[in-house]
């Protein structure tokens, strides 16, 4: 058995996504800035070959382009690990208090180490102001990790609920949605 077509298929569709909008930047995450470069070669080629037509797209990373899964692996919805934008509140605390800690920290009163710790890398980014007391805290075993992912899993809540809310406000008005899709097709 060899390789199936979507190996193929896949990096030209993904390029398509791209250079229909004339893409100068994309937003990417750093595990797929490799793709990207394959979308960059597909277009090289064929600006080569049909003269300049497509920009060459250039990622665009964030401060933080990459953030683990629930399992501490690469976020995935095929690994189920991943936290899902629309998920309810209840839901998203349930996953976060699931998420695997700093595998070396057995006890409540071991030390940790934030630095190999999937919800410190969370924390960095939903709650900064006090992600150095956290890692102190962790450091020290002043904080467990239960308490660690109840804290940060009260912060991500909180920074959804605006998405949660406009969520909600276009579900309700399934109408506007359509029209402004046929719009947006048309043009």
């Amino acid at each position: 058995e060899g390789p199936s077509t979507g190996l193929l298929e896949y990096p030209v569709l993904m390029t398509a996504d791209v250079i229909v909008y004339k893409a100068e930047v994309v937003p990417v995450g750093a595990d797929n800035i490799a793709h990207l470069e394959i979308s960059r070669e597909i277009v090289r080629r064929f600006n080569y070959v049909h003269g300049k037509v497509f920009p060459e797209p250039e990622p665009m990373l964030t401060k933080t382009a990459e953030l683990p899964g629930l399992d501490g692996r690469k976020m995935s919805k095929s690994y189920n690990n991943s936290i899902i934008l629309a998920d309810p509140p209840e839901t998203t605390q349930k996953n976060m208090m699931k998420m695997v800690t700093d595998p070396g920290r057995i006890r409540r009163n071991d030390p940790g180490n934030p630095d190999v710790c999937p919800v410190f890398a969370y924390h960095r980014v939903y709650n900064p102001e006090e992600a150095p007391q956290i890692d102190q805290d962790c450091r020290s075993a002043a904080i467990g990790c239960v308490d660690c992912k109840r804290n940060l899993s009260s912060k991500l809540i909180t920074e959804l609920t605006p998405f949660h809310e406009k969520r909600a406000e276009w579900a309700s008005k399934p109408k506007a949605v359509r029209e402004i899709l046929a719009d947006g097709a048309s043009r």
